[in-house]
C-alpha cells in the first residue's frame, strides 16, 4: 500500500508540473502518451507478471490533479486581471466624478433644449428596485396638482416597464405627458430617466432622449461602482460579487473610451491643423485641418506613417523631419518653426511635440507625438501691414514735425515778433516737441512689440555703471526742480547680458518719472542689488505714489494715472513705462512695482546674471 500511494502522488506531482510550466493545451501530449504508457504497462503487467497497477485509481488521481492545477492557474491569472484593471487610475474609486452633479447638470441642458415640467433620473438597485437620484423641477409656479401622488405612482410604473423591456415607454394626458427612458449602457439598463415635458412631446424628440439617457447611463455606471468596492480580490474567481464588479470595471472602461472618442472628435472640428501619432509612428487621429494643409485625402492618409506626413511639409528650414522628431524624443523639448511655401504664398507654423500620461509631470510617461499646424499667411500680412504703417508714420510724421519745430524755433529767436506772438510759437514749438516725443517712444516701443523683430545686440552690461551714468546727465533735472538724486551702489555686482541703448534708456524713463512725479525737497534713491541669479535695479521716490487701481495698468501704453483733484500730466506720453517692460521682458526679466498713494513709488526691475 505504501508503494501504491508513492506512485499515485508521484504521477499526480508530475503531471501538475508538467501543466504549471507548459500550460494545459501544450501538454496535453504528454498526458495521453503517459496514459498510454500506463494502460499498456497495466495490460503487460497483469498478463505476463500478475503485476495490479492500479490503472483507475492512477487516471482518477492524474485526472483530479489536472483539474486542481488548472483551476490554481485560472485563479492566479484572474487574481493578477482583477488587480490591474481594479487599481488602475480610470477605474479607481478616488479618480471617479459624483455623478450626481452631472447628472443635475445634464437636466438643465436637457431642459434648454426640452422644456421641462419635472423629470426624475432613477437608479436600478441590486434589489430590482428604482431609486430616485436627481430631480429637476421647473422654476415655473405651477398650482399643486392634486392628483400629483397618483401621476407619480404611474410614473413609477411606467419607469418600471421601461427597465424591464429597455424600451421608451410615454403615456399622454389631456393636460401633459409623462416619458420614461430606459437609461442603457452595453445592453444593461442603468436607470430611467422620467419626464414630464413643458411643451407636446413627439417623436422627433426621442432621439435626443436616448443619446442624453446614454450619457446618464455612463454616469450611473461610474457612481455604482465607485461606491461599491470590492471587499476582496482573491477570491473574486469564486464570488458572484467578485466577478460582478469585474464586469463594472470593464463597462465604466468602455463609457470613459465612449467619452474620449468624443473629446477626440473635436479635433475635426476646428481649422487648425492637428495630427496624432503613436509611438510607433502610426497615426492615431489626422484632422481634416492637417490633410488640407498637407494637400492630402482620408484614403491618402491612411497609408502614411507620422514621417510620410511630416514629409509633406518640408521645406529649406524643415528639410529632415526625422531630426526634430528625435530630438522631442530625446529632449521632450517641443520643435517649432515657421514654414514658407512661396510657390504656394503660404507661410504655416509647425509644432511637434512629446505627449506624456499626466501632462503635468514632466517625468510621467511618453505615449505619443503630437503634431499642430496653423497657417499664418494672414498674420504675415497683417504684421507687414502694421510694418509697412509705422514706416509711413516715421517718415510723413516725423518730416512735418521736424519743420515745424524748426520754424517755431526760428520764429522763437526772432526779436521782431511780438509778445504775444511768441507766446504762441513758444506752445507750438513746445507741442510739437512732445509730439516728436511720443512718436519716437511709440515707434521704439513697436518696434520691440514686432514678432519679425531682430535680436538686440546683447553684450556683458554692468547695471551699475549705467546707473551712475544715468544719474550724472539727469543730476541738473534733479537739481532744477530741489529734488536730491543719490545713487546706492552694491558691491561685485555681476555683469548681465543687455543691449547697452536699450537698457540705458529704460532706467532713464524710470528715473525721469520719479523725478517728474516728485514734489520738491524730496529724495530719488536708485540702487543695485544682486538677488540670487538676477541683478535687480530700484528707483525709489516720495512722490504722489499711485492708486491700487492703478498699478497693474501704468505698464499700458497710453495709460497715465489720473489722481484725485489733479488732472491728467499732458506731457506724459504714457509711454515710457510701456517701454520699460518691453525692453526689460525681451532681456528675460520682471518689473515690479510698489506703491503707497501719498507716500512713494518704488519701481523696479531684474535681469538675468552672467
Amino acid at each position: 500500500m505504501p508503494v501504491a500511494g508513492a506512485v499515485l502522488v508521484g504521477y499526480s506531482v508530475a503531471l501538475s508540473i508538467v501543466v504549471h510550466r507548459l500550460g494545459l493545451r501544450n501538454s496535453w501530449r504528454y498526458i495521453v502518451a503517459s496514459v498510454v504508457v500506463l494502460a499498456a504497462g497495466g495490460i503487460v503487467g497483469a498478463q505476463f507478471f500478475g503485476v495490479d497497477l492500479l490503472l483507475v485509481p492512477l487516471l482518477l488521481t492524474g485526472s483530479l490533479s489536472l483539474l486542481f492545477t488548472q483551476i490554481n492557474r485560472l485563479w492566479s491569472l484572474d487574481r493578477q486581471f482583477a488587480r490591474t484593471l481594479l487599481n488602475s487610475p480610470v477605474t479607481n474609486a478616488d479618480s471617479i466624478i459624483a455623478a450626481n452633479e452631472r447628472l443635475a447638470s445634464g437636466l438643465k441642458l436637457l431642459n434648454t433644449v426640452l422644456p421641462l415640467n419635472e423629470a426624475v433620473v432613477f437608479k436600478c438597485a441590486e434589489s430590482n428596485t428604482l431609486e430616485p437620484v436627481v430631480r429637476y423641477k421647473s422654476p415655473a409656479p405651477n398650482p399643486q396638482d392634486p392628483r400629483r401622488n397618483a401621476v407619480w405612482r404611474e410614473g413609477v410604473r411606467l419607469c418600471q416597464h421601461a427597465a424591464s423591456t429597455g424600451k421608451l415607454m410615454s403615456q399622454a394626458r389631456q393636460d401633459s405627458a409623462t416619458v420614461a427612458v430606459p437609461l442603457l449602457h452595453e445592453g444593461e439598463t442603468a436607470g430611467v430617466l422620467l419626464i414630464r415635458p413643458g411643451s407636446e412631446f413627439s417623436d422627433d424628440d426621442i432621439p435626443l432622449l436616448e443619446a442624453v439617457g446614454s450619457q446618464f447611463a455612463r454616469n450611473l455606471k461610474r457612481e455604482s461602482f465607485s461606491q461599491n468596492p470590492a471587499r476582496t480580490q482573491s477570491l473574486s474567481y469564486f464570488s458572484q460579487t467578485g466577478n460582478k464588479r469585474k464586469l463594472d470595471a470593464l463597462n465604466v472602461l468602455k463609457a470613459l473610451t465612449v467619452e474620449q472618442r468624443c473629446e477626440a472628435s473635436t479635433l475635426t472640428h476646428i481649422d487648425d491643423g492637428v495630427a496624432i501619432a503613436y509611438l510607433d509612428g502610426t497615426l492615431a487621429l489626422v484632422n481634416p485641418g492637417i490633410l488640407r494643409f498637407a494637400g492630402l485625402t482620408s484614403a491618402q492618409a491612411l497609408k502614411l506613417d507620422l514621417f510620410d506626413l511630416l514629409k509633406k511639409f518640408r521645406t529649406d528650414v524643415f528639410d529632415e523631419p526625422e531630426i526634430a522628431v528625435r530630438r522631442v524624443l530625446q529632449t521632450g523639448v517641443a520643435y517649432e518653426g515657421e514654414l514658407n511655401f512661396e510657390q504656394k504664398e503660404q507661410i504655416l507654423s509647425l509644432r511637434i511635440s512629446l505627449l506624456r500620461e499626466r501632462e503635468d509631470k514632466q517625468n510621467a510617461e511618453p505615449i505619443g507625438i503630437a503634431v499642430y499646424v496653423k497657417d499664418l499667411t494672414a498674420t504675415k500680412e497683417y504684421e507687414k501691414l502694421k510694418s509697412d504703417m509705422i514706416s509711413l508714420m516715421s517718415h510723413e510724421l516725423r518730416t512735418p514735425l521736424t519743420s515745424i519745430n524748426g520754424f517755431a524755433e526760428l520764429l522763437t529767436a526772432d526779436a521782431t515778433v511780438p509778445p504775444q506772438a511768441r507766446e504762441f510759437v513758444t506752445i507750438i514749438a513746445n507741442e510739437s516737441q512732445r509730439m516728436s516725443r511720443m512718436i519716437n517712444t511709440f515707434l521704439s516701443v513697436t518696434q520691440l512689440e514686432r514678432k519679425d523683430k531682430q535680436e538686440v545686440l546683447k553684450i556683458p552690461l554692468r547695471l551699475d555703471e549705467v546707473v551712475r551714468e544715468t544719474i550724472t546727465s539727469l543730476q541738473p533735472v534733479a537739481k532744477k526742480k530741489r529734488i536730491r538724486l543719490i545713487e546706492q551702489p552694491a558691491h561685485r555686482i555681476p555683469p548681465v547680458a543687455a543691449d547697452r541703448s536699450l537698457i540705458t534708456q529704460a532706467v532713464k524713463n524710470l528715473v525721469n518719472n520719479a523725478i517728474k512725479y516728485s514734489p520738491e525737497r524730496t529724495t530719488v534713491t536708485v540702487s543695485t542689488a544682486l538677488e540670487a541669479e538676477a541683478v535687480r535695479v530700484c528707483v525709489e521716490d516720495r512722490g504722489y505714489g499711485i492708486p491700487a487701481e492703478a498699478k497693474e495698468r501704468v505698464w499700458d501704453k497710453f495709460y497715465r494715472v489720473v489722481r484725485e483733484g489733479r488732472e491728467k500730466d499732458e506731457e506724459s506720453t504714457g509711454l515710457g513705462l510701456s517701454f520699460v517692460r518691453e525692453v526689460v521682458e525681451q532681456h528675460g526679466g520682471q518689473v515690479e512695482l510698489d506703491s503707497e498713494e501719498g507716500r512713494g513709488s518704488r519701481f523696479s526691475f531684474t535681469l538675468p546674471r552672467l
